[in-house]
């Protein structure tokens, strides 16, 4: 199917950020309004939120959609739409951090707007968890961290790629579909991955989590098979030497935080002590 293409008159101009704003702008806003209720947490928002726009750069080559100026990329998306969704949904998730309710009958209720509000706070958590993620700790961590990233990026990656392959059109009901169903199952996977991230006592992940997991690798699955022969345009140079730039960074930061560093530390340590043993 063709895709429209965002990138044909990048001139920052009034009538070209008019053209530029359709339905996407407010799946963005809605998109990362959900991805802060399963991240939860300001930090990692932020930068799931510019790593998908520079996968977005890195593979415009292969999927029309993605081929946008750039400040469509960072006035409209990053700064505007996604900053608000993200906002917003960390409100949300402060809001029920500190809500209590009352758990008495509906019908004590006096007022309409009362019991109205009674019901609606049915369908909501009790209290919400706040992620503290600390990639930095230990190297667990941070190699948990880098795998949930991965996995919510390849979330998001796959629904453009089944479009794509599958000939599905963007307003499709099973586009609509797949993305609720995902986020369903992403609020108690997400809790169960940071439950095994963070607490050393817990040595496994849960059903939920394993279950999405398997769902994002069959939908890879997926377009690898559907995708032999569709896109056969080579990365451009530029793209693999920035990842490539990019990989070498995290794998020299968790070498230096997780084994010289440590170690640099007891050798002083040691030497300290040395040193106090024969004044």
């Amino acid at each position: 199917l063709p895709e429209r293409s965002y990138g044909d008159n990048c001139a920052l101009t009034v009538e070209n950020v008019r053209d530029g704003i359709d339905i996407f702008v407010l799946a963005h806003s809605l998109g990362w309004f959900g991805k802060a209720l399963i991240i939860r947490n300001h930090t990692m928002c932020w930068i799931l939120s510019i790593t998908f726009e520079l996968l977005e750069y890195s593979l415009a080559h292969q999927l029309p959609n993605f081929n946008e100026c750039w400040w469509d990329h960072w006035i409209l998306d990053v700064f505007t739409c996604n900053w608000l969704g993200i906002y917003v949904g960390m409100k949300w998730c402060e809001h029920f951090k500190m809500k209590t309710y009352t758990w008495h009958g509906i019908r004590e209720i006096p007022t309409i707007k009362g019991k109205l509000s009674r019901a609606g706070a049915q369908f909501t958590p009790h209290s919400w968890t706040v992620y503290q993620w600390a990639p930095t700790r230990r190297f667990k961590s941070f190699a948990g961290f880098i795998v949930f990233a991965v996995l919510l990026m390849l979330a998001e990656l796959n629904v453009f790629y089944l479009k794509s392959l599958l000939w599905v059109p963007p307003e499709h009901p099973l586009v609509i579909t797949r993305l609720a169903l995902l986020f369903l199952i992403a609020l108690p996977s997400a809790r169960e991955y940071y439950e095994y991230y963070s607490n050393p006592r817990c040595k496994r992940m849960g059903a939920h989590c394993w279950m999405l997991i398997t769902t994002l690798l069959t939908e890879l699955l997926i377009i690898v098979k559907f995708g032999r022969g569709e896109f056969s345009e080579p990365f451009p140079t530029p793209v693999i030497a920035f990842w490539s730039l990019i990989a070498s960074i995290l794998v020299g930061f968790s070498i230096w935080q997780f084994a010289i560093a440590p170690w640099l530390r007891r050798r002083r340590s040691s030497a300290r002590t040395d040193d106090s043993k024969t004044e």
